[in-house]
């Protein structure tokens, strides 16, 4: 009987066994075809051994990385279907391949059976994500570094999970130790920079990057070079989403007592004084809360709305201030898109507290003008700048060390105006305290002029 002639000078076939050994020596010698020739020999004499189907599978993966021989393993499992070692690499062979629903099947009665399995719960994380399932797969992702907290893999897969939900300071937390450990892994630097740019921590974010891009390879290197490049380029100045959003929603079961109790909050009550004093017969107008939180301005501005809409960038806020039942809609997302959403849709936006988080207010400015008719109006806090006498050209907002940002006075009124607005009050304020300390603020109400 011929050997398989894609084997090459091995010996003639006279058993499986035989074939077996052959196919882990040329293993062994780096010769994976060779290799993968022998172990299909074997089972092509008895296409009952288990473990020659196993073999075959391991080589396979080995010379097709997305194929890891996943048809060999089934083979193999339905051979032996309590061989927890292969179905746990059909598991993983079918992820890799794209057949995701098959995958999550195994691995889900694989956690059942084996619920303390970190490769097993790692899987199972990784399939939930790739079927969309975001918040389960982040529990499970964190139920696999939990299981094994020094797995290099594990930590990468959450904290690159954490940061894709929104909460980059969780990720960082995470990965910040994971980069001191693995110095020269370009896979964790690069996280660890995609993080800090989440943050909008831009120095930070580059400095990971830079060390990243000094040990990647190939297509990482080149998509770290172009991250990197983008930064030095200068972008990335402003507070991300991401950011606000993780601190928020880490915040929200305690925020009415610390803002109120603690902070001495007082925005919205300000604002509310503010918009009676420029619109003293006000009422029935419809109003949308920007950056709602869990619905203190709500409070506040539910007596003068016909309608009362909210909008949040943390998940958990919103679902706070929807258990207050003064919104008529609630939503999760962005206060930009909000307005754009509704042109001309709102007799008045409220953005208490919001703006310390945008420091160029320029796009804010002017989606508020488009979501207002003319004689509409904005009222808004901001943490006002101090001028500085001695400076010749004063910035127009600073990130301060609290991570919120104060805004000179001649910019809002400028940024404003040029945005369509006329200033109808503008005065300092005191929105909260801060370790005590009042904190310098700036309340404002302007009106839409006509275009």
């Amino acid at each position: 009987m011929s050997a398989d002639p894609s084997i090459g000078d091995e010996p003639e076939i006279y058993n499986p066994d035989q074939m077996f050994r052959f196919g882990y020596e040329r293993l062994y010698a780096g010769d994976h075809a060779g290799a993968a020739g022998a172990f299909r020999a074997a089972v092509t004499i008895d296409p009952a051994n288990g473990e020659a189907w196993s073999a075959l599978a391991e080589t396979e993966g080995a010379t097709d990385p997305m194929e890891r021989g996943a048809a060999s393993f089934q083979r193999a499992v339905r051979l032996e279907p309590g061989n927890w070692t292969w179905r746990l690499m059909l598991a993983d062979a079918l992820l890799h391949r794209g057949e995701i629903d098959a995958a999550h099947a195994y691995f889900h009665i694989m956690a059942i059976e084996r619920s303390d399995s970190a490769p097993v719960r790692l899987g199972l994380a990784r399939c939930l994500a790739a079927l969309g399932r975001s918040e389960e797969a982040l529990e499970e992702f964190r139920e696999t570094v939990a299981l094994r907290p020094d797995d290099r893999d594990a930590v990468l897969a959450l904290a690159e999970a954490l940061t894709a939900s929104g909460d980059a300071l969780a990720a960082v937390e995470l990965l910040q130790p994971l980069a001191r450990r693995y110095e020269d892994d370009a896979a964790v630097h690069h996280a660890l920079g995609r993080s800090w740019l989440a943050l909008r921590e831009p120095v930070k974010a580059l400095t990971a990057l830079r060390h990243a891009r000094d040990n990647a390879e190939g297509d990482e290197a080149a998509a770290i070079e172009r991250l990197a490049a983008a930064l030095e380029a200068g972008a990335g100045a402003d507070l991300s989403a991401a950011y606000v959003r993780a601190l928020f929603d880490r915040y929200a079961d305690r925020f009415d007592q610390d803002l109120v109790g603690k902070l001495g909050y007082a925005a919205p009550d300000l604002l509310r004084s503010a918009v009676d004093r420029v619109l003293s017969d006000a009422e029935g107008l419809r109003i949308l809360d920007l950056g709602c939180g869990t619905g203190l301005a709500g409070v506040a501005f539910r007596p003068l709305a016909a309608y009362l809409a909210g909008v949040d960038l943390s998940p958990r806020m919103v679902e706070k201030a929807r258990q207050r039942t003064l919104y008529d809609d609630l939503s999760v997302g962005d206060v930009v898109e909000a307005m754009e959403r509704t042109p001309g849709g709102w007799d008045l936006l409220v953005a208490a507290d919001v703006l310390v988080y945008i420091g160029d207010l320029r796009l804010f400015f002017s989606a508020a003008a488009r979501a207002l008719p003319t004689g509409g109006c904005l009222a808004a806090t901001v943490e006002r700048l101090p001028v500085d006498p001695l400076s010749q050209s004063a910035a127009p907002f600073v990130l301060g060390t609290t991570r919120r940002y104060a805004h000179a006075e001649t910019y809002v009124r400028e940024t404003a105006t040029a945005a369509g607005f006329t200033i109808r009050l503008m005065e300092p304020c005191t929105p909260r305290r801060e370790k005590g300390i009042p904190v310098a603020g700036l309340l404002f109400v302007m009106e839409r002029r006509e275009p």
